[in-house]
């Protein structure tokens, strides 16, 4: 069963950041995936299907 991603959800992925965080906040979804480095506020955008192979596990889910 696929994983549901959503806004605000924050992600540590398979490779760390050139700053040395792991740690993304989701803030885009749909065929792309924006996202917020947690670590410097770097603003990434990644393919649907890039995202997810990269995507280790969710930390914290939105809302917490």
């Amino acid at each position: 069963m696929p994983v549901k991603f959503n806004v605000g959800d924050v992600v540590k992925m398979r490779k760390a950041h050139p700053c040395g965080s792991a740690l993304w906040q989701i803030t885009r979804t749909g065929m792309d995936f924006g996202m917020k480095c947690r670590g410097c506020g770097h603003f990434v955008m990644l393919p649907r299907v890039k995202f997810e192979r990269m995507v280790k596990e969710v930390v914290a889910p939105a809302g917490e």
